[in-house]
């Protein structure tokens, strides 16, 4: 397939521009375009062939759900069974890095929501991805542009690694603000919200709607045998790059003797930056990273992903990485980074 490549500025773009990938949404097509956390791979979410092409596109399993993204936040009324609540949610948070799981109404097929009764909705924040989907008139449904399970891609760069040639446009918005997927929350029946993914928006930020706040055991743990996904990012091997990542819970000096007796050839380090200095002196040969300032959440969120895509280019046997607290942002760090090590946790 022949993927076009369209450059517009996030902030000063011509709404025109992006008319030949709204046409090729409604025509069924697949098209790549950036928000405010990474970039996604989007197809008409009523369209249950233009969806298959979403899974066929990035290898992705048919069990794991879609979310579908809208213009602005009341368009949810034409998808879901919406709330009081949820428009509590969106008065406060949308447009934004917030996803909302709701019972899901008939025009939405199997296809997308994988076959449940409920559906992921988001109004995304970034103005290109809300300009596309007012032009192609109808919900995209788009998990992130990467070929599954490897780390979402945050900049066109890796877009363009993993999707050229699998869809018809990449709209390149340039990098993403945050950096990682959006938060996910499920309205309960009983009123609370259960929070499935974390992101930006944090339980914290969720408890200020005066609701209670659960947080799914998925989260920081694995899925029980059987258990279905409610949400993208729950069930398989998520954000990892080829080689073996291992999580390290410990001081620097217990951190430095293990990396520097772990038996590998290739071995790298993502460390914060005040730690960069010591990580290099002292483990001559192993690469090192720079996740930023130990106490800038936002930063690592931002970086995290580039950081395992470059590292992957390496072919390095085994990536080590700090263990992040489960506090604030910390908590949507965790969640991405035990998933790419697949839950293997180094108590030092």
């Amino acid at each position: 397939m022949n993927t076009e490549i369209l450059s517009l500025s996030s902030r000063d773009f011509e709404e025109d521009a992006l008319i030949p990938a709204s046409e090729a949404i409604r025509r069924g097509g697949l098209v790549v375009f950036p928000t405010e956390t990474v970039y996604g791979i989007g197809a008409d979410a009523t369209n249950p062939e233009a969806v298959a092409g979403i899974f066929r596109a990035k290898g992705r399993p048919q069990d794991n759900p879609l979310i579908i993204h809208i213009a602005a936040p009341e368009d949810a009324e034409k998808y879901t069974y919406t709330s009081e609540l949820y428009y509590k949610i969106a008065e406060a948070f949308m447009p934004g890095p917030i996803t909302v799981i709701m019972r899901s109404r008939d025009v939405i097929p199997p296809e997308t929501r994988a076959g449940l009764e409920t559906v992921a909705v988001r109004c995304p924040e970034h103005p290109v991805a809300r300009a596309l989907i007012r032009l192609s008139g109808c919900p995209i449904a788009a998990p992130s542009a990467n070929l599954s399970g490897s780390p979402s891609p945050t900049c066109v760069k890796h877009v363009i690694e993993d999707m050229k040639g699998r869809c018809e446009y990449i709209i390149d918005g340039g990098d993403c603000d945050f950096g990682l997927e959006s938060t996910i929350v499920k309205i309960d029946d009983d009123g609370a919200l259960t929070l499935l993914r974390p992101g930006k928006i944090t339980v914290s930020d969720l408890s200020m709607l005066g609701v209670p706040v659960r947080v799914a055991h998925a989260v920081t743990d694995r899925l029980s045998d059987g258990e279905v996904a409610l949400s993208p990012g729950m069930k398989y091997r998520h954000y990892a790059p080829r080689a073996e990542v291992l999580l390290l819970d410990g001081e620097v000096d217990r951190a430095l003797a293990y990396v520097s007796d772990y038996a590998a050839d290739r071995k790298a380090v993502i460390a914060y930056t005040e730690d960069v200095s010591e990580f290099r002196e002292k483990l001559d040969g192993v690469a090192v990273y720079d996740f930023g300032l130990r106490a800038d959440l936002e930063a690592q969120a931002h970086s995290l992903f580039a950081i395992l895509r470059e590292a992957d280019k390496e072919n390095f046997d085994v990536i080590f990485a700090p263990l992040p607290s489960e506090e604030g942002i910390g908590l949507a760090l965790y969640n991405r980074m035990i998933r790419a090590a697949a839950h293997k946790i180094i108590r030092l």
